[in-house]
């Protein structure tokens, strides 16, 4: 069974708690498949090349169709000449939208918090507000805990705190409401609010 990581106030572990068993036995599948639907969301699609229709000029035959010895050519705006259209190349229109239904983006999460636990990287504490708003108390959570990077997971996120990880590189900030199984999966570590912890368990 999986173990959550409690954490006092001093952020030292004072015990353990257990995750669903379920939480394990869900498809991994189900976690790979909301990544990748929410990698592609994120995807700009800016890169656009013209076409055949797109391209201006060529509208006049550039020399007769015979007799002159060189290969036919009906407009100098194919793909073959320099300046004229891409084939094949990628266009703006396409869509990069892959569904995933709601009880897969719940699996996904139950999943991904379940190998976060595997690991011995999901904590939880009563609170993880910082009350000084300042970035070196912050900094200094993610120290204590020895962790390359860290999701810190608030009930309910205030301004004070979010001002105190914002400039963290290795931290990223925020409500259980926007937590989501991408984002508990690409962080090296999990840490909760047992409020936040409860809230997302009691969901399942």
């Amino acid at each position: 069974m999986s173990k959550v990581t409690v954490l006092n106030d001093k952020l030292e572990k004072a015990g353990e708690l257990d995750l669903p068993s379920k939480y394990a036995e869900v498809n991994p599948h189900n976690l790979y498949l909301y990544v990748k639907s929410y990698l592609a969301s994120l995807r700009a699609n800016t890169a656009h090349t013209k076409g055949r229709s797109d391209v201006s000029g060529g509208g006049k035959k550039p020399w007769r169709q015979k007799g002159r010895g060189g290969a036919r050519a009906g407009s100098t705006r194919t793909n073959v000449w320099v300046g004229g259209a891409v084939a094949f190349g990628p266009t703006n229109e396409r869509n990069y939208f892959q569904k995933v239904n709601k009880k897969q983006k719940r699996l996904a999460l139950e999943r991904a918090l379940a190998d976060k636990a595997a690991k011995g990287a999901l904590f939880t504490a009563d609170s993880l507000t910082i009350e000084s708003g300042k970035t070196k108390d912050a900094n200094a959570v993610i120290k204590k805990l020895g962790v390359k990077d860290a999701l810190i997971v608030k009930d309910l996120l205030d301004e004070k705190t979010l001002l105190a990880y914002r400039n963290l590189a290795n931290c990223y900030v925020v409500d259980v409401t926007e937590v989501n199984a991408y984002l508990v999966s690409v962080f090296n570590a999990v840490i909760m609010e047992k409020s936040a912890l409860e809230s997302i368990t009691k969901e399942g």
